[in-house]
């Protein structure tokens, strides 16, 4: 489920899996503290959206969850994970094995979404078609994020764009 910020792809994603009493939502974003009004504003709206029935898996590590068996799966979303796992993995403070550490967490996400048995519908930022961003680290975290696009849409079985809260299915 791809689509740019604010463009109702986390509501669609949601309504693909209306029907099932059981889905493990995965938030990859940090949890709340209280200092980020906006950011705890986005949150509190996903959670009141959610079915009571749904279980809120708060988490990076979505190898872990697509390799075991359970209910259908909701990412929310691809972009937050990214952004956390470049964040641990040391791409910003220029660890020596930063960019190693990052392909390794790549490589394992898009093998454990090609492995899975669990029905899984994933939000990501679609980024190919905004402004190029003025920072090298923000032009970083678009190339990456659009390659990591590319990567989970190649072994999806369906692929959809969400552009003003109107879904169009690409494959």
């Amino acid at each position: 489920m791809l689509g740019g910020a604010r463009s109702g792809k986390s509501s669609f994603a949601e309504q693909l899996l209306a029907r099932d009493r059981a889905v493990d939502y995965v938030a990859c974003g940090l949890v709340p503290d209280g200092s980020d009004p906006e950011w705890t504003g986005r949150v509190t709206l996903h959670r009141a959206r959610r079915p009571a029935s749904w279980r809120t898996l708060e988490t990076v590590d979505l190898a872990a969850v697509l390799g075991r068996p359970g209910p259908p799966v909701l990412v929310d979303c691809l972009t937050t994970w990214l952004a956390r796992v470049m964040d641990d993995c040391g791409i910003w403070s220029e660890a020596p094995d930063a960019d190693a550490r990052l392909a390794a967490e790549i490589d394992g996400l898009v093998d454990a979404w090609r492995g899975t048995r669990r029905r899984v519908v994933a939000v990501s930022n679609e980024v190919g078609s905004g402004v190029v961003p003025a920072t090298p680290s923000g032009r970083r975290f678009r190339d990456e994020l659009g390659v990591l696009n590319t990567r989970v849409a190649a072994t999806s079985r369906r692929v959809w764009l969400v552009t003003a809260g109107l879904p169009q299915r690409l494959r």
